[in-house]
Formats: C-alpha cells, sequence, structure tokens
C-alpha cells in the first residue's frame, strides 16, 4: 500500500512539473515576444468579454462553450460536443501541452473573438485558467 502511495504521489509531483514547466516555457515565449507581464485579472475579464463579429452579427464569449464554471464540463455552442472542464486543479492534462496550447489558441480566438489573440492576451488567460 505505501509502494502505490509513492508511486501515485511521485507521478502526481511530475505531472504537475511537467505542466509548469510547459505552462511556463509557453509564457516565456510570449515574454520573449514583448508580452508580459501577464495578469490573472485581465485574463478574468477577457475570458467574460462579449465579442460581437463585425457583418455576421454573431456574439460570443469564452464562457459560452466552456461555460463560467471552469471546474465543470462546458458544451461547444454549435456541435454540442461535450468540453472538458478547464480547470487544470480538476483536469490535470490541461495546461500541459504546448502544442495543443497553440492549436486551441489559434481556433478558438478566430471563432470566438473573430481574430487571433495576442501574446499578451494569451499569457493573461492562461495565468487566469492556472488559478481555477
Amino acid at each position: 500500500m505505501k509502494m502505490r502511495y509513492l508511486v501515485f504521489s511521485t507521478l502526481t509531483t511530475v505531472a504537475g512539473s511537467l505542466q509548469a514547466n510547459s505552462l511556463e516555457s509557453i509564457l516565456t515565449t510570449y515574454e520573449a515576444n514583448g508580452a508580459g507581464p501577464f495578469s490573472v485579472q485581465q485574463g478574468s475579464e477577457q475570458w467574460q468579454r462579449v465579442f460581437t463579429h463585425t457583418g455576421k452579427g454573431k456574439s460570443r464569449s469564452c464562457g459560452d462553450c466552456h461555460g463560467q464554471d471552469l471546474k465543470k464540463p462546458g458544451r461547444h455552442a454549435k456541435t454540442g460536443k461535450r468540453i472538458e472542464p478547464m480547470a487544470p486543479s480538476v483536469n490535470p492534462k490541461r495546461l500541459t501541452d504546448a502544442k495543443k496550447i497553440e492549436k486551441w489558441f489559434k481556433r478558438n480566438c478566430k471563432w470566438t473573438w473573430g481574430r487571433t489573440c495576442t501574446d499578451q492576451e494569451k499569457g493573461d488567460l492562461l495565468r487566469y485558467l492556472q488559478q481555477q
């Protein structure tokens, strides 16, 4: 029993470390591009901000699909597909893969905000999500 706990504890620590390293490396890249310092408060405001797409008459926010309680699953507004919780505190897979983070920023910023997010915006959002 002690051995299982030790293995689980070690894996949990390693997973948390990988998440922090991946996230920190992304944030360091954004900083190298001139962004920062990053703000949890700004990220929260961006998460809740409603964007209206010109010419399309559609308004969207991050919470439309991901919800306001990031510890619970969301649902894609168009497809209805389930979205796993964004909060790393309940979904340890979140914020662990730099490639996936960039992929989803690219897709979601364009779909939700109607444009590409800046490195500053992405860093603020990541800091906000990290606190969930």
